[in-house]
């Protein structure tokens, strides 16, 4: 009898390794998604220096994403183009159409209402075309300076880098977490499902060769 009690735990053990070895998969990348973060200072065990691997390589990350924003998703080229849009032009030119036609409607009659009375309707109409048609054909120059300007001044892969760089260790888990959140739980399910494939695999053979 006690034998044949030992034989059943020693088979209970045997079919529960598939689960065993499912949790121990799961545990095991749990705990890896974890040391991505964790710890978020150095921690020295004995000879070894631990560190959560994105808060030590938080410089290079911010390098790296500096890089690529001004490379790949925020060029100069890109602005030159948004600005120069036709459309953008357009809305452009109609504000400053507004601007001229409140100052010659209210502000200049206000400040100088003498010199107004020799401005009828027409005469103001014909300065707000002389001037904007003078801002139509210089626009493209004074566009042109200013994104000069913006590429000698505005640098954006050195902005991104010092923003990333400058991220506290829970801001920059909670913005890594918010992407990448669906994928570390997929990396922790898939350690789970391997390690019970693994002990069905270990269960077969056992079986097999008993």
């Amino acid at each position: 009898m006690m034998v044949s009690s030992i034989m059943t735990v020693s088979e209970i053990l045997i079919y529960l390794t598939p689960v065993m070895t499912g949790l121990i998969g799961w545990f095991t990348n749990w705990v890896a998604v974890k040391m991505l973060f964790k710890p978020k200072e150095p921690v020295n065990i004995g000879f070894m220096r631990i560190q959560g691997i994105f808060p030590k390589r938080q410089s290079k990350l911010a390098e790296r994403i500096g890089k690529m924003v001004a490379l790949e998703l925020l060029t100069t080229h890109d602005i030159r183009n948004k600005i120069m849009e036709e459309g953008n032009l357009e809305a452009m030119k109609l504000f400053i159409e507004e601007k001229i036609d409140e100052y010659l409607e209210r502000t200049f009659p206000s400040k100088y209402p003498i010199a107004s009375v020799f401005f009828g309707r027409a005469r103001r109409n014909q300065i707000k075309i002389d001037i904007l048609e003078e801002v139509e054909r210089i626009a493209p120059d004074v566009i042109e300076r200013i994104i000069e300007e913006i590429e000698q001044k505005f640098d954006v892969e050195a902005i991104i880098t010092d923003k990333v760089t400058q991220l506290s260790p829970e801001k920059l888990e909670g913005l890594i977490q918010g992407i990448l959140k669906k994928e570390f739980r997929f990396i922790e399910l898939s350690g789970a499902v391997l390690g019970f494939l693994v002990g069905v695999i270990q269960v077969l053979f056992i079986e097999i060769f008993k």
